[in-house]
């Protein structure tokens, strides 16, 4: 048998088809999973009740609160009246005992809207408050 006597190796190259082949075949997983998953959520069931529950994830981060210039509340980025907002955060407060809730009013919003909202969030129990400003170094006038 004879023997190679070449002077020049071969570098070894890694064939990187298989790894291409399997990419593309988990592309197509999720994208038919995904479309499952919006079937799902178009079937109309009632599903059946099982007494009082309490979460079992973390209580999501605090709820923000936005108060715009001519009085509109925001909760989450929908408009809602001031009654409604402390029907809401009291709903929420029967998951999340531990809610809390960020308020970021216009400066340019009357202050009786801004008390208005603190009244709603007193009423629903939440004691966890915060008020969201803008450091400014300048002196008020």
């Amino acid at each position: 048998m004879p023997l190679k006597t070449s002077t020049s190796e071969e570098l070894p190259s890694v064939n990187m088809t298989p790894m291409i082949d399997v990419v593309f075949l988990l592309i197509i997983f999720f994208m038919v999973g995904t479309q499952f998953s919006e079937t799902e959520r178009q079937i109309g069931l009632k599903l059946p009740g099982a007494g009082q529950l309490k979460a079992m994830v973390a209580p999501p981060d605090r709820r923000e609160i936005i108060v715009t210039e001519n009085g509109t509340v925001l909760l989450d980025g929908q408009t809602m009246s001031v009654d409604l907002l402390s029907q809401r955060l009291q709903t929420m407060r029967v998951r999340y005992p531990e809610l809390g809730v960020v308020v970021r009013a216009d400066g340019k919003a009357e202050h009786q809207y801004v008390a208005a909202v603190y009244g709603a969030i007193n009423r629903a129990g939440v004691s966890d408050l915060s008020i969201a400003v803008r450091y400014q170094p300048q002196q008020l006038r």
